[in-house]
């Protein structure tokens, strides 16, 4: 039976995103074993009595030409949807936020998402004129509705080096949002308000914050996001700064990677990237 990347990555990889085998996560490497033929022992974790078998049964799929360069984003989405398939809409009210609406016959979760909204459906997630979101976008949502999270923000906040099996996104978060954040902003502060404020987000006054710039987002209910950013100060020698930090119980919503997801798409949106 081929072995496509989600197979690859639920049984035989750690699912540590550790990249140790040159890729920011496992599905990533799971991806170009099935499509680009990378040898499986790259990966320094997965059992010899494991590896054997699978990779008999990848060079019969390579001959057979099966499940090359299969598009990530697809596979992702199955994954996701598989995740949250047993979860019922009318239970996610209480651990997600929205409010329980009929649409066209269908029970259906009328979710805030930024600042607009989106209808979750048995199976199914579209923006609320019908239009879908990008398959990343889905996965991430998908991802959050199988996460089971329950709590409520806490308003104790913690950037990503503070929550666990982070180390290998520490880095990522920097090359990835961060430093495009401060060249992208660099003195630019009010121009960063302003495109924070076209998707919803809500700048901060509090004496205790002395950041020239602190934007509170809601991207979804349970899990608020605040981005706080310090100019350069050419006297001091000071250069420009950038942090996202995430309510305490944002691991209880999302898991790390959807967490990476959900920074890279407020850097795009602050970019004006809708899409």
């Amino acid at each position: 039976m081929p072995l496509s990347a989600i197979d690859i990555y639920q049984k035989l990889l750690p699912k540590t995103n550790c990249g140790d085998c040159g890729y920011r996560t496992c599905l990533a490497f799971a991806s170009m074993v099935v499509s680009e033929k990378l040898p499986l022992k790259i990966c320094p974790y997965i059992p010899p009595d494991k590896i054997q078998d699978a990779v008999w049964e990848l060079e019969k799929q390579y001959a057979e030409g099966k499940w090359t360069r299969r598009d990530m984003s697809q596979d992702a989405l199955r994954w996701a949807k598989e995740r949250a398939a047993s979860m019922n809409i009318c239970d996610l009210q209480e651990r997600l936020g929205g409010k329980l609406i009929d649409s066209t016959g269908e029970q259906t979760l009328e979710l805030p998402y930024f600042n607009s909204f989106i209808y979750i459906k048995p199976g199914h997630i579209v923006k609320t004129d019908g239009s879908s979101l990008t398959r990343w976008e889905q996965v991430f949502l998908f991802n959050h509705m199988a996460q089971g999270g329950s709590s409520r923000p806490t308003g104790n906040w913690k950037g990503l080096v503070d929550f666990p099996n982070t180390v290998s996104k520490i880095k990522s978060m920097k090359n990835h949002v961060e430093e495009p954040l401060i060249q992208r902003f660099r003195g630019k502060v009010e121009e960063l308000k302003n495109n924070a404020a076209s998707f919803g987000g809500k700048l901060i006054s509090d004496a205790d914050i002395n950041a020239d710039a602190a934007v509170l987002f809601n991207p979804l209910p349970r899990i608020p996001v605040m981005l706080l950013f310090w100019d350069e100060n050419t006297d001091d020698g000071y250069d420009a700064e950038v942090k996202l930090l995430f309510d305490e119980t944002v691991i209880d919503h999302l898991d790390i990677e959807s967490i990476m997801f959900l920074s890279e798409r407020i850097k795009q949106l602050l970019f004006g990237e809708n899409t």
